[in-house]
C-alpha cells in the first residue's frame, strides 16, 4: 500500500470520523425526536406488519444486487485504484438517484411512495459494488451482515451510529455476536432518518427538484459512509 496515500486515508478517516460522531443539528434531533413521538402512537401490529415489509424488501434488493453486480474485480487493484472506481461508479449511482427522484417526485404522491423501494435498491445495489471491488464475497453471509451494518451507519440517529460504528470498527472481534439482523431497528432508523426530507418531496410543484437533490445527497452520503468503512476493513486486515 503506497505510504504516501495511506497518510492521506488515515487522515480523511480521523477528519470523517469526528464528523459522523458530532451532534446532529436542532433540526435533525427536532425531527428524531417527532419521529419518536409519531411512532410510539403506530401500534404495535402496524409495526410488525411494517418491520416485515422492509425486511423482505431488503433481502429481495440483496438477491437482486447479488446477480447484477461485477463479481470479480483485478486482485492487483491498489487501494487508490479500487477508490477511482468506487468513486466513478457513485457518479453514476448518484446521477441515477437523482434521476429517479425527479422521476416519481413530478408524478404526485403514488409515484412518491414509489420512489422508497426504488431508492432502496440503488443503494443496496452500490453497497454491492463497494464490496466486490474490495475483493469481499457478497454470496457470504457475514459479507452481507457487514453491508447492512454500513447502511445503518450512514442511515440512523446519533445514539445508534456510536454503537454501529463500534461494530465496524471491531468487525472481526464483534460479528460473530450479530446472528441476525435487528430488522425493527433497521427499518425505524432508516424511516426517520429519511422521512423528514422525503415527505416534501410529496408537495405538488417542487417534488421533482426535493426528490432529485434528496436522491443525489443521500446517495453521496452513503457513498462516503461506504468508502470509509471499507477502508478501517482493508487497512486493519493489512496491519
Amino acid at each position: 500500500m503506497n505510504d504516501s496515500y495511506l497518510l492521506t486515508v488515515e487522515e480523511e478517516i480521523y477528519q470523517w470520523r469526528k464528523k459522523l460522531l458530532k451532534k446532529s443539528n436542532m433540526l435533525h434531533r427536532f425531527s428524531k425526536k417527532a419521529q419518536v413521538k409519531i411512532n410510539e402512537m403506530i401500534p404495535e401490529k402496524a409495526h410488525q406488519v411494517i418491520t416485515e415489509s422492509i425486511k423482505k424488501m431488503v433481502q429481495a434488493t440483496l438477491v437482486g444486487s447479488e446477480y447484477t453486480t461485477k463479481s470479480t474485480y483485478p486482485e492487483t487493484m491498489t487501494l487508490m485504484e479500487k477508490e477511482r472506481v468506487i468513486a466513478d461508479k457513485l457518479n453514476v449511482y448518484k446521477r441515477t438517484a437523482a434521476a429517479e427522484g425527479a422521476g416519481t417526485g413530478a408524478g404526485g404522491f403514488l409515484l412518491a411512495l414509489a420512489d422508497f423501494p426504488l431508492l432502496l435498491s440503488i443503494k443496496m445495489k452500490f453497497l454491492f459494488e463497494v464490496a466486490s471491488i474490495h475483493g469481499f464475497d457478497t454470496k457470504n453471509y457475514e459479507e452481507r451482515l457487514f453491508l447492512l451494518q454500513v447502511f445503518q451507519l450512514a442511515f440512523s440517529s446519533d445514539q445508534h451510529k456510536t454503537k454501529t460504528l463500534d461494530i465496524i470498527e471491531n468487525w472481526d472481534e464483534r460479528k460473530h455476536e450479530l446472528v441476525e439482523l435487528d430488522w425493527r431497528v433497521f427499518q425505524q432508523e432508516y424511516r426517520d432518518y429519511i422521512d423528514f426530507v422525503k415527505m416534501l418531496q410529496l408537495l405538488p410543484g417542487v417534488g421533482a427538484i426535493v426528490g432529485a437533490y434528496a436522491n443525489y445527497n443521500l446517495l453521496e452520503h452513503l457513498g462516503d459512509t461506504a468508502v470509509n468503512c471499507y477502508r478501517l476493513r482493508v487497512i486493519k486486515k493489512a496491519k
